[in-house]
C-alpha cells in the first residue's frame, strides 16, 4: 500500500483528543487530496467545540458532518455530538441515532468499520489517545480490509488505553507519533 492510493483518513480520538488534533491538523496543507473524517467522544448534551477551535486554525477546511453529504477532498468532517458518523458504499457521509457502540455515540468504531468497507484498501485509519477500548475493533477492520492502520504511540499518548487496545486487536499497526502521523499525512499531498 502506497500514498498514491489512499482515498480518504478515518480518525478516532477520545480523551487528551484536543491536544492530539491541534497537533496534527494545524499542519495539514490545504492541498491534501483526500478527505478527513473524525470522531471524537463527545458528550451528548455538549456541542462539538472541536470545529471552530480548528477551524480558525487549520488550512483544510473544518466542518461538522451532514447526513449525505459528499466526502471532500481537502476538508476534515467531525461527528456530530450523539451521532455515529459513517461512509456509505459511495463515499457520501451519512449519520445515525443507532444505539451507543463502546457507551459512545459517535463511536469510532462504526466510523472505521463503515469507512473501511466503502474504501478498502485506500482507507487510512489512525486511533489516537483515548481512554477506553473504542476504535480497536475498527481498526482491525481497516487492516483486514487492506487499508493502512496507524496508532499512536501509546507512550506519547495523553491516554494510553485506547491506543493500547487497537495495537492488540492490530498488532501489525504502524506506531506513530503525533509528529509521525502529520508527517505521513502531508505525505499524501506529493503521492
Amino acid at each position: 500500500m502506497n500514498h498514491d492510493t489512499v482515498r480518504a483518513v478515518a480518525i478516532g480520538a477520545s480523551a487528551g483528543a484536543v491536544q492530539a488534533l491541534l497537533h496534527i491538523l494545524p499542519s495539514l496543507p490545504a492541498a491534501l487530496p483526500v478527505p478527513v473524517m473524525i470522531v471524537v467522544h463527545v458528550p451528548a448534551d455538549r456541542d462539538n467545540t472541536l470545529v471552530p477551535l480548528l477551524d480558525t486554525r487549520c488550512q483544510l477546511a473544518v466542518k461538522e458532518a451532514e447526513d449525505k453529504e459528499p466526502a471532500m477532498p481537502g476538508t476534515v468532517y467531525f461527528a456530530p455530538s450523539d451521532y455515529h458518523l459513517l461512509v456509505e458504499k459511495d463515499g457520501s457521509l451519512a449519520l445515525s441515532g443507532d444505539e451507543p457502540v463502546n457507551y459512545s455515540r459517535p463511536a469510532i468504531d462504526v466510523l472505521l468499520e463503515s469507512a473501511a468497507e466503502a474504501f478498502g484498501s485506500g482507507l487510512v485509519g489512525i486511533v489516537l489517545t483515548g481512554a477506553n477500548h473504542d476504535g480497536a475493533a475498527g481498526l482491525r477492520a481497516v487492516a483486514a480490509g487492506g487499508g493502512i492502520a496507524i496508532v499512536q504511540d501509546p507512550a506519547s499518548a495523553m491516554s494510553a488505553t485506547m491506543p493500547a487496545a487497537a495495537l492488540a486487536l492490530c498488532p501489525d499497526a504502524r506506531v506513530e507519533t503525533l509528529d509521525g502521523i502529520t508527517a505521513f499525512l502531508s505525505g499524501l499531498v506529493h503521492a
